[in-house]
């Protein structure tokens, strides 16, 4: 029997890749990526013609408290990426999901952005 985690990886990463072939991250339209674990939500605002991350937030950081694996804890990322990137001087920005489903945490995550002040 294979291992079912394996497959749902393979299956993300292939979804990831067909998703990445349309989307770039520009200087002046940025790239927002999201990763999603059991555990931690992780966004990241990447300049992807110099390689470079511009702004970043995620659960794993040291002044978040809570519950890093709910819809809430995804939410207070989202502001903070799109806080941390205005900051920086992106104002649009192109959303990959990463192979995920646009729902749940990966929607709240990228509606509260669009709330912060990031359009995409």
């Amino acid at each position: 029997m294979k291992n079912v985690s394996a497959e749902r990886r393979r299956l993300r990463t292939r979804r990831h890749n067909r998703v990445r072939k349309s989307v770039i991250g520009t200087p002046e339209r940025p790239r927002l990526a999201v990763f999603r674990s059991n555990k931690h939500i992780v966004a990241q605002v990447i300049d992807d013609s110099t390689g470079t991350t511009v702004a970043q937030a995620s659960t794993v950081e040291k002044g978040f408290s809570g519950n890093g694996s709910n819809v809430e804890a995804a939410a207070q990322v989202g502001t903070s990426v799109a806080e941390r990137a205005k900051a920086a001087g992106v104002e649009t920005v192109v959303f990959d999901r990463g192979g995920f489903l646009y729902h749940g945490r990966v929607a709240a995550l990228a509606d509260a952005a669009r709330d912060a002040g990031l359009e995409f």
